[in-house]
């Protein structure tokens, strides 16, 4: 086939097979953001390594991000390496930010998984790991902190296998020593030894011929492994042969690509070791835009589905999965393009909101930083201005053949908080700020509190309404007051039953009416709220698109506004049973209030009850506190999942229990412990609230 391609056809296509669009994740403190400020500099991307204890990273570009010393935001960098054109996106690790490796998963090709080796798959490295299951993004993986007391290689990949069955993970690098004797690995795959010789210069080392015992060992259980996913390498084993190392390289991409393989290297990133290797691992065993299953969406007239080769001469195809208001809070637009081209002054057809908007700017951009460039074409990342009303997952295409990609998904807020102006002439400037901060951040969510008045706003932990309320102070120059965090509430239906509303009224002296009937069901948790519309009420001959549209309409509004305490009601199913139209009467408009009033009715008589969050815990605690830390836990109507052994005298406690239980538990554990326990907290579900 490639004979047939043109001169250009070919060179765009060798351009594309050096595309590496690839993120770094991790859990908070596993290294992520050293290890990339490394990256940059071995690239000669940067000329100075930034240090995250020092808040002098290129990546961490906001003050907050310096100053804590995590990352709150997912950042953008590209850079060069050994002919590959690496698109980079350095993503946070705390989980109250997760919606930030949720929209950056969504549009990379490949990612490197970080893990610091003193602790192994800690909770948030084991969540961004199923979301990059989710979307399908093949890794690999770094064990960093190989230098500090406590690492332990085999550890590592013990729980990794432990944690992640679903992939083969197997180690590529043998380390030669440990702890602080660390000094350099065994390459497995190409038989010989990597010593460092510069701690201060990450592209020092020396590489020395052949492997010790210990390493052909662990060469053989590469090999094992491989031959179990690869049919090149079985047929090699069947036949008593050895596999060179052209072989493994090939073999490992394949089983990498498609998912089934995970290469494990190690290193030190605050230390400057490995990091070169990294580099050409990233190369060359992830993947090109023409390595991955070309994107589809759906055509939005007739919901047909629409597949765009990545080439850029195919019909534009883009997905934005990132607002951001930089330079004076002007919009920035982050785009992954999938298909064609987008240049300065380009007019593109948002296919999610069905209109035109045009681009004053394409910028490739390095964390704040940006260079203004007049053209991007397909598996490139980067930014444009001029879109004013696009938002993070709409779609971007050619009005010719319009696609739409599916949307980012979104996380539900978790706890809220009450916050007001200093003075009530504030007022609008404050709802100005969230609405532009909203804009950013899907799960921000902000409305007044239906009873008392206050404004509030909603988010996914302290940490992230910490950050909002500190953003308001800084960038928007606001002085606001917040109240204590609460949880955000949900409601839910136990049985099953019916429903009937009815719509009676004279308007302009015409009596209209409306009738609808429906029957509710609970739901398993976590599905949401579906409607469906019965083959009896399907078969009405007026129950047109158009009122099937309002009835939706109007339950789905019905369920917003809940039963009992005015919570949202979520994992429920509304079926349509049937609807009465009167010739003459009848309006289409007046169905949708029918149908949430027989959504109220239905649901009152369905065993309403409250949600609340359900936080997942896991505290390392050292083995002469657990005593105290168990009664602490329990006092909080904890439920203990499991306790294991992590170290010598280090327990590892798996725990559930209600968030509202949960505010102020950092003091509390720092109390009990003096200090010496840390522990994780994310959202885990909503349940019935004891």
């Amino acid at each position: 086939m490639g004979t047939d391609l043109t001169s250009e056809e070919r060179a765009a296509q060798r351009r594309m097979r050096a595309i590496r669009n690839l993120g770094i994740m991790a859990h908070i403190d596993a290294g992520k953001t050293t290890l990339t400020e490394r990256l940059l500099f071995v690239a000669g991307r940067t000329h100075r390594m930034g240090e995250v204890h020092e808040g002098e990273t290129v990546m961490d570009w906001m003050d907050l991000e310096r100053e804590r010393g995590i990352t709150i935001t997912s950042a953008v960098t590209s850079l060069e390496w050994r002919g590959c054109e690496l698109h980079l996106i350095d993503t946070p690790g705390h989980v109250d930010f997760t919606i930030e490796v949720e929209r950056s998963l969504r549009v990379l090709d490949g990612a490197v998984a970080v893990f610091d080796a003193v602790h192994g798959v800690e909770p948030q490295s084991e969540t961004v790991w199923r979301q990059a299951d989710r979307h399908r993004v093949p890794r690999i993986a770094f064990a960093n902190k190989m230098d500090r007391v406590g690492a332990d290689f085999a550890a590592t990949l013990a729980s990794m296998r432990r944690r992640f069955p679903d992939q083969a993970i197997a180690a590529v690098h043998r380390p030669i020593g440990a702890e602080t004797a660390f000094e350099g690995f065994e390459d497995l795959v190409a038989r010989s030894a990597v010593r460092f010789s510069d701690p201060e210069d990450p592209r020092a080392f020396a590489v020395e011929e052949g492997l010790t015992a210990a390493g052909e060992a662990a060469r053989g259980s590469l090999v094992e492994t491989l031959a179990d996913l690869d049919d090149a390498v079985a047929e090699a084993v069947l036949e008593d042969l050895d596999p060179d190392e052209a072989a493994l390289r090939a073999a490992i991409r394949r089983a990498t690509l498609a998912g089934r393989f995970v290469p494990l290297l190690c290193g030190s990133a605050l230390h400057n070791k490995g990091i070169p290797q990294l580099l050409d691992a990233v190369c060359e065993w992830l993947p090109s835009p023409l390595d991955v299953p070309p994107p589809s969406g759906t055509h939005p007239e007739t919901g047909a589905e629409e597949v765009r080769s990545a080439d850029e001469d195919a019909p534009l195809l883009a997905l934005a999965f990132k607002v951001s208001l930089l330079d004076e809070k002007r919009r920035f637009v982050f785009l992954r393009l999938y298909a064609g081209r987008i240049a300065e002054g380009d007019e593109v057809w948002n296919a999610s909101l069905r209109k035109a908007e045009r681009v004053s700017r394409v910028l490739r951009m390095h964390a704040a930083q940006k260079t203004r460039v007049p053209v991007m074409g397909a598996g490139q990342i980067f930014a444009v201005m001029g879109l004013r009303e696009t938002r993070t997952g709409d779609t971007l295409s050619d009005p010719r053949h319009p696609a739409v990609l599916e949307r980012i998904s979104g996380y539900e807020p978790v706890i809220s908080q009450s916050i007001e102006p200093s003075t009530p002439g504030e007022r609008d400037a404050l709802l100005e700020a969230l609405g532009r901060i909203a804009d950013e951040d899907p799960t921000l969510r902000h409305g007044e509190d239906r009873e008392t008045g206050q404004l509030l706003v909603s988010g996914m932990g302290e940490l992230h309404l910490e950050v909002v309320a500190e953003r308001l102070r800084r960038e928007f120059k606001l002085r606001v007051r917040t109240g204590r965090p609460q949880v955000v509430l949900r409601e839910t239906l136990t049985v099953e039953a019916s429903g009937e509303g009815t719509f009676e009224r004279t308007m302009d002296e015409v009596r209209i009416f409306a009738h609808v009937a429906v029957r509710v069901a609970p739901l398993k948790r976590g599905q949401g709220f579906r409607f469906q519309v019965s083959a009896g009420a399907a078969s009405l001959p007026f129950l047109r698109e158009e009122v099937r549209q309002l009835v939706e309409q109007g339950a789905r509004e019905a369920a917003e506004g809940g039963v009992l305490e005015g919570h949202p009601l979520q994992d429920v199913e509304v079926v349509l049973v049937t609807a009465t139209w009167r010739e003459g009467s009848s309006r289409p408009f007046a169905y949708k209030v029918a149908g949430a009033d027989a959504v109220r009715q239905a649901a009152r008589r369905a065993g309403p009850v409250l949600l609340e969050p359900i936080a997942r815990l896991e505290v390392v605690v050292p083995e002469e506190h657990l005593g105290e830390v168990l009664g602490g836990l329990q006092r909080r109507k904890g439920t203990i999942l499991d306790v294991s052994e992590r170290a010598a005298a280090v327990k590892v406690i798996q725990c559930e229990a209600p968030m509202r239980r949960m505010f102020g538990y950092a003091t509390e554990l720092r109390s009990l412990t003096q200090g010496r326990a840390v522990f994780t907290m994310r959202f885990d579900r909503f349940d019935v609230a004891g």
